[in-house]
């Protein structure tokens, strides 16, 4: 609209222009070389005008002519590079689609038409990928690598090419050479991160990871965090050479992350070696409130050294009452009541949570009746932690760990372990694997490397109780288990080991029993007396 009315302005302009000189007439004489010329005015300006217009239709056909040569290689540039970028794109889609043939095809095609652009040795490139040309694909992004231009994706690609060839401290070099650039490119800060905690670096770990806060590539709360988790694993690197080094570390681990379980409860045990036990005490319980931990009560408990049982006993209940409700409070009151030979306080302790006990509570409370005499109490107790609900473990990536690692031994991935249940139990998933440091299956180990079954659950063949036939057999009065409380009857588990030949719970005094002995018939019977008459 605003066009229409700007032309229809000009037009009246120039119509007005027309009109004001028709009305005004004049004369115009031009006399030159014995030449007179006599005009109108309005004749003048017409004559003016079409001159004009002749001289820039001249000037324009004489500049066409001289650069006509430059004009056609220009053009016929312009649409070799159009083809180029033309066959470029169609190459990089046949990548994508996975059309090695036509990859190839446009390759060639992108090689001829525009050898120089990135995105023709980019192409060339993912090509050879493509086709599993290894060399041709790693020549490719190192002259990539050359370029100012494209110097990032060729140490990316030489990187991606070093790594399935298994070679990574070619593919650490070239992530450190990326690293060099700033701002740092995400796969090449995180992947210099990775080879130094795999290496144990933690300070070029710590460097490392200064670099990509500095670049902007994680949050402040993910910085912090991996921080402390960086601080933690230098501290125990440091624990046994540098104890002042290790404990400024895991101070400075603490204050980012003041929740950490590792950081507090190294940080507790190393502050009450110093004598330090409200400081030391204040970190634990802080931790504490927020993730109670088996080694954050371990820590509270023995914050000042020579203490008796009995003083244990009492700090673990204190710290209980912080978390209540909490089966590791339980736990860690019903640990310290068994080292003092308080059995009824471990019993009372661990109480509210034998109706869906844990493997840990099952094997505990078999150690309670254990050093309190029971044998058979003990017995069923180990049992029953065979079908328990597992307890939660430092997992990472299917894999469980007897302690807190900072890295994952199977991704390499930095702060990868959490304290929670194995997914096992879940429907469908894989069983989890455990790491080397498993200890040798005991009273308190894991109990899935335990040849056990629910005793009361199985039965001999023959349908009686070997404690009934042995009391047959020997002439004695068959003696009576002590009363067990009734139980709802487990889930189906295959037994580790044939129910046939698992023995009855003789109950605490077993050991002065006879061993079953099976039935015969009266003619073996004669037989075997036979045997040992005098001659």
């Amino acid at each position: 609209m605003m066009r229409i009315v700007v032309f229809l302005a000009l037009v009246g302009v120039l119509a007005f222009g027309v009109a004001w000189l028709a009305d005004r007439p004049g004369d115009v004489t031009i006399q030159w070389l014995g030449w007179r010329i006599e005009t109108s005015v309005m004749v003048a300006v017409f004559a003016v005008a079409a001159l004009a217009i002749l001289a820039i239709a001249l000037w324009s056909a004489l500049r066409g002519i001289i650069g006509a040569p430059a004009s056609i290689a220009d053009f016929l540039q312009r649409r070799r590079g159009s083809r180029g970028y033309l066959a470029m794109s169609r190459g990089l889609i046949a990548v994508g689609v996975g059309d090695a043939r036509a990859a190839r095809k446009f390759n060639e095609e992108a090689k001829r038409l525009a050898p120089a652009e990135p995105l023709a040795l980019l192409l060339a490139a993912q090509t050879a990928q493509l086709s599993g040309d290894r060399q041709e694909a790693q020549r490719a992004f190192a002259e990539m690598a050359k370029r100012p231009d494209t110097k990032l994706l060729g140490l990316r690609g030489l990187f991606v090419e070093a790594q399935r060839r298994e070679d990574m401290a070619t593919a650490r070099a070239y992530a450190e050479e990326a690293a060099k650039t700033a701002p740092t490119p995400a796969w090449a800060g995180q992947a210099v991160l990775t080879f130094r905690c795999a290496a144990g670096d933690w300070a070029g770990a710590l460097a490392a990871l200064e670099r990509n806060m500095r670049s902007r590539l994680l949050g402040r709360e993910a910085y912090r965090r991996q921080r402390a988790v960086l601080l933690t694993a230098r501290a125990q690197q440091a624990e046994e050479n540098d104890r002042d080094g290790a404990l400024a570390f895991v101070l400075e681990a603490v204050k980012l992350a003041p929740t950490f379980a590792p950081a507090a409860a190294l940080a507790g045990r190393m502050l009450a070696e110093k004598g330090e036990m409200r400081k030391a005490g204040r970190i634990v319980e802080r931790a504490w409130k927020a993730n109670p931990h088996p080694e954050l009560a371990a820590a509270y408990a023995n914050l000042r050294f020579g203490d008796s049982a009995r003083d244990r006993l009492q700090r673990a209940e204190l710290l209980a009452k912080k978390t209540p409700g909490h089966l590791e409070g339980a736990l860690a009151v019903a640990r310290a009541a068994l080292e003092a030979r308080e059995f009824d306080k471990a019993r009372a302790a661990l109480a509210p949570f034998l109706g869906k006990p844990t493997q840990r509570l099952a094997l505990l409370m078999a150690e309670v009746e254990q050093a309190d005499g029971d044998e058979g109490r003990a017995r069923e107790w180990t049992a029953r932690a065979v079908h328990a609900a597992q307890d939660p473990a430092w997992t990472a990536d299917g894999i469980v760990s007897q302690r807190w690692l900072p890295v994952s031994p199977v991704s390499g991935r930095l702060d990868a372990f959490e304290w929670r249940v194995p997914l096992a139990e879940l429907p469908g998933r894989e069983a989890p694997r455990f790491d080397v440091e498993m200890p040798a299956p005991s009273v308190a180990a894991a109990p899935a490397a335990l040849p056990l079954v629910d005793i009361p659950t199985a039965r001999p063949a023959t349908g009686a109780e070997p404690s009934e036939k042995s009391s047959e057999t020997s002439g004695k009065p068959p003696r009576r288990a002590a009363p067990r409380p009734r139980r709802s009857k487990p889930p189906a588990v295959e037994p580790i080991v044939p129910l046939a030949h698992v023995p009855d719970d003789p109950g605490p005094e077993a050991e002065t029993e006879a061993d079953p002995v099976p039935e015969a018939s009266p003619e073996g019977w004669n037989k075997l007396r036979q045997m040992f008459k005098a001659p």
